[in-house]
């Protein structure tokens, strides 16, 4: 068991994970490593030719997925919204059906959402998700690619300026050449532990030079190279590295559990 001695009562979110993605096993490993609840989002896990395959994508994580991870003690909740690589030739349609989404009980934001490319199709897109998440007062979890990610960041950061508070969003797969310009900005900071984007060691390196007061935790496992007990790996390499229990807390739990989950406990 890794959550143990004065560190004990620290409990873990996991804030991005693709659960639709993963074998059933792999919720139960979570749950004995410490993780109560996790934030599963959209993505593409398939084409999206239609926005009834958009919307089918939907319904699994929001359902199918959420019950998968309660049979094995792990609470799950749900960010829904059209992916920049998801995005069908009649998208209008799933958008339109958005915001009665919301709503539901294990939804808890839109995304994931942003650009991978700076097209035209994906920037209207990512602002009218961004509208609406303003309009509903629904938190935003925001993509950010591998490819030229620095010269993607600057144009989805501007973006996300002109058209919502950024204290409503989460900037996710942060990593050193991205983080000045969004603590810049304002917004909240996801930091991806992932084989092929960043270590628990990286990780940790991270968050003693820029702090954790707006950091969150997560994984990011997928159908890529993917490691489901990250997060729980990184609080152990945080322990090692003597941060403050309540330092560990805020970066594992506290802050992606206000965020997220403010509104609904």
């Amino acid at each position: 068991m890794i959550i143990q001695g004065k560190y004990e009562g620290v409990r873990m979110i996991d804030s991005h994970i693709h659960a639709d993605t993963r074998p059933y096993e792999d919720f139960e490993k979570m749950a004995i490593a410490g993780l109560d609840i996790a934030i599963t989002c959209a993505h593409d896990p398939l084409r999206m030719t239609s926005a009834d395959v958009v919307m089918d994508h939907w319904h699994r994580i929001i359902n199918n997925d959420v019950k998968r991870a309660a049979d094995n003690g792990l609470k799950l909740y749900a960010a829904i919204g059209i992916h920049p690589r998801s995005i069908s030739k009649d998208f209008d349609i799933a958008l339109s059906k958005l915001s009665s989404l919301v709503h539901n009980d294990n939804v808890v934001a839109i995304g994931e959402i942003g650009l991978e490319k700076v097209s035209k199709s994906q920037k209207d897109i990512f602002k009218i998700q961004l509208s609406l998440a303003e309009d509903l007062n629904v938190p935003v979890m925001v993509h950010t690619p591998r490819t030229n990610k620095k010269e993607v960041t600057e144009v989805t950061l501007d973006i996300i300026e002109e058209n919502i508070s950024p204290d409503m969003v989460v900037v996710d797969h942060v990593d050193d050449s991205i983080i000045e310009s969004v603590i810049e900005l304002g917004t909240m900071l996801g930091v991806t532990v992932q084989p092929q984007k960043m270590t628990p060691d990286e990780a940790v390196c991270l968050l003693e030079e820029y702090g954790i007061e707006r950091v969150f935790l997560d994984s990011d496992i997928s159908s890529s190279p993917s490691d489901p007990l990250s997060v729980p790996k990184t609080v152990h390499k945080m322990k090692l590295a003597e941060f403050r229990e309540e330092d560990i807390k805020k970066v594992s739990n506290d802050n992606a559990l206000n965020f997220f989950l403010g509104n609904k406990i």
